[in-house]
């Protein structure tokens, strides 16, 4: 009687196996890079500086943005929402700008935000880059409006 499954056909299952999901990994990228291109809102200059402030000041080491970073602070991918400032960008800047000319509160017993001395452009852009951040399509994250 001879075998059902022969070194050879051993070989070509592996084969055959490792080139379909090698295809289906393949499409999968191509369909996940298509969609966060489409769904991406663009980069402006504005945006960009906003997220060299952020890396800079190290801001996701208190913040979240979407669920990534620290937990000390509040969630920032959604600030501009809960502020009610997202399509006002002159807003933005400014209820962000305030909010950060004031920290430290002094408030005894609350979680202190240290002082930066941030320009008025690198407000402007930071806030910029927050809006961004908060008109992307994150699919119901976070889960409630306070982060």
């Amino acid at each position: 009687m001879s075998e059902i499954l022969t070194k050879s056909r051993a070989r070509n299952v592996f084969y055959g196996g490792s080139l379909f999901f090698i295809a289906v990994f393949v499409g999968l990228t191509v369909q996940s890079h298509n969609y966060v291109v489409s769904t991406t809102p663009p980069l402006s200059d504005e945006v960009i500086l906003g997220k060299h402030v952020w890396e800079r000041n190290s801001c996701i080491n208190c913040h979240t943005l979407h669920g990534e970073g620290a937990y000390f602070a509040p969630e920032v991918g959604n600030v501009m929402t809960r502020w009610g400032v997202l399509d006002d960008p002159d807003a933005a800047a400014e209820m962000l700008g305030g909010w950060m000319d004031a920290q430290p509160s002094g408030v005894e017993g609350r979680r202190q935000m240290p002082h930066f001395e941030l320009t008025d452009e690198e407000k402007r852009g930071l806030s910029e880059f927050l809006r961004w951040a908060d008109q992307m399509n994150t699919q119901s994250w976070p889960p409630n409006d306070a982060g």
